[in-house]
C-alpha cells in the first residue's frame, strides 16, 4: 500500500492531476499507519503482522 502510494504522488506529480496526488497521500498515510500498528504488536486485520 505504502508503494502504490509512492507511486500515485509521483505520478500525480509529474502529470499535474491533483486527483493523483490526493489518493497517492491517503494511501500513503493509511499503509503508514497500518505499518506501525503492525510493528507495535497490534493485529491488524486478523493477523499479528502487517507487511
Amino acid at each position: 500500500m505504502i508503494v502504490v502510494g509512492l507511486i500515485l504522488l509521483i505520478i500525480g506529480f509529474v502529470t499535474g492531476i491533483s486527483i493523483l496526488w490526493t489518493i497517492g497521500v491517503i494511501l500513503l498515510v493509511v499503509g503508514a499507519v497500518l505499518w506501525i500498528l503492525g510493528a507495535v504488536g497490534h493485529s491488524v486485520g486478523g493477523r499479528r503482522h502487517y507487511w
